[in-house]
């Protein structure tokens, strides 16, 4: 896990040093820079996970005529590497090294050969590369920067924050997606269309989820450092948190809360019940108005929904990066097997598993975003087993009636193949715990209501929508929360203009 920038068609090293610095939160364990050229050069921050004594990026081939800086995972490098050993030689045991041969061999094709979560950058003397994962997990943002006389330089980062100050408009690459100087833009990944297995019987299907699972868990654990799991108490990180403690003898779990707030005793019984060595922090309102400003800086987003969230997953990242350097998550979960209470609302099986895939697809610039953002500015690598492409494949092969299941009595039950999957792993009322929101089990949410009013108070809501009519502020509390984080950077606007909704997103389509 890391953090890339780099330009293409001039260099500006001096650009390209201070776009660095912006995202330098992200690794703090070294950093490097491969001025290749005057058309290209690339930068890279370091969080030392692989082979940290011998993992430094950028990387070269054995030549040095490509070079390569990543951020993220490839679960795959095992195989990968011996299949590349007939013909290349590496230097190190990082996974991020199988990339740069891969690319050397088969260029476009070579993303769809990862299984992993990344984003990468490759260049050679006449091309550039770049690749962002299926689903999205790791950020990669680009813009162009002119700094005059007719001349354009592409630039790109992990962070809006490192290019926001010199690019007037920043763009996503879309998960799935890669771009090559000489060809365009290729998408090599689609999430699948459903395609349910009706003929199998629900334990079947709970069998193989498991098995699947367990697999997605097994991958997550390659690391050289620690690895610990987040552990709400809620049903999705209480499964990964179980999953990953059969394999690690010494499991580091994971909660934040407030005083008495259902996720703290939930985590507490499955931390007892799994046998992990289990960690908790108790924040106050004073401790949350505090750190706001940053939270807001470093997640990018003004969006509600997506800044409750943050706020449990900011001090939890910040008690984990105590102890160890990986964390597991339950993300995913939700949007795969029917989680939220919207999805109730919608009769038509059909259009319930259309929604699910579309809510998949959408992850990447909310959910995943806090994910990332909070994890990293705290210098740990967070990562998603439930979004294992595996998995999400398997996902739609199960009928959307098994995953929000209605009752004999009416009632109807989200996530039901999840629970039934996963239920000896448990006790059962963790296993059939009704849904909670991270922000809702943690206590935030009845936190920020009495917390925000006095920043409220001078703030006039209607004049400052008004003010910025052209975006969709649903609230008083958002319009405070766009209100910080414009205040948060010289130039707001690019960071603004890439800020998601998940409301906005939940209702498309």
């Amino acid at each position: 896990m890391c953090g890339i920038a780099g330009m293409w068609g001039d260099v500006d090293e001096t650009l390209l040093q201070a776009m660095l610095s912006k995202i330098a939160h992200r690794g703090p364990d070294g950093q490097g820079i491969a001025l290749e050229s005057s058309q290209g050069a690339l930068a890279h921050c370091r969080l030392a996970i692989m082979d940290p004594a011998g993992g430094d990026q950028p990387i070269y081939n054995e030549d040095r005529s490509r070079v390569l800086v990543a951020n993220g995972e490839i679960y795959n490098f095992p195989a990968l590497r011996t299949a590349l050993s007939n013909r290349h030689r590496f230097r190190s045991r990082s996974d991020s090294e199988a990339i740069v041969h891969l690319w050397e061999d088969e260029r476009s094709d070579a993303v769809r050969a990862l299984d992993g979560m990344f984003a990468f950058v490759a260049m050679d003397d006449r091309s550039l590369f770049l690749a962002r994962d299926p689903i999205g997990i790791k950020p990669l943002y680009w813009g162009i920067h002119q700094p005059g006389a007719g001349r354009e330089i592409l630039c790109f980062a992990s962070e809006v924050k490192s290019l926001a100050n010199w690019v007037d408009e920043v763009a996503e690459v879309p998960p799935g997606t890669y771009y090559d100087s000489e060809t365009g833009w290729g998408e090599y990944y689609q999430i699948p269309e459903p395609s349910p297995l009706e003929d199998l019987s629900p334990e079947e299907h709970a069998g193989r989820l498991r098995a699947a699972l367990e697999r997605a868990v097994t991958k997550r654990l390659m690391s050289d450092v620690p690895v610990g799991a987040f552990l709400s108490g809620g049903l999705d990180s209480s499964i990964i948190a179980a999953l990953a403690r059969q394999q690690v003898e010494e499991l580091h779990t994971f909660s934040v809360g407030i005083e008495g707030s259902p996720d703290i005793e939930a985590a507490r019984r499955v931390a007892r019940h799994i046998g992990s060595i289990h960690h908790e922090y108790l924040y106050t309102g004073e401790e949350v108005l505090a750190h706001l400003p940053a939270i807001l800086y470093h997640l990018e987003s003004f969006d509600q929904d997506l800044v409750r969230s943050a706020i449990p997953c900011y001090f939890c990242a910040r008690l984990a990066s105590d102890y160890v350097k990986v964390i597991l998550t339950g993300e995913g979960a939700d949007e795969l097997f029917a989680g939220y209470r919207y999805y109730k609302e919608i009769q038509d099986p059909d259009l319930l598993q259309e929604e699910l895939r579309r809510s998949v697809s959408s992850l990447h610039n909310i959910n995943l975003q806090r994910v990332d953002r909070m994890t990293m500015c705290h210098g740990i690598e967070g990562r998603v087993p439930f979004l294992d492409t595996d998995l999400i494949a398997l996902a739609q092969t199960i009928p959307p009636q098994l995953k929000l299941k209605t009752l004999a009595d009416g009632r109807q039950v989200e996530k039901w193949i999840l629970r039934l999957a996963c239920q000896d792993l448990l006790p059962d009322d963790i296993v059939w715990r009704d849904k909670e929101q991270f922000d809702e089990g943690s206590g935030t949410v009845d936190l920020l209501a009495d917390l925000l009013q006095p920043l409220l108070a001078g703030l006039d809501v209607p004049a400052y929508r008004a003010a910025h009519a052209d975006l969709p502020l649903r609230s008083a509390e958002e319009c405070l929360y766009h209100k910080l984080l414009a205040e948060a950077f010289p130039r707001p606007e690019p960071v603004m203009r890439t800020v998601a909704h998940w409301t906005a997103d939940r209702l498309a389509g």
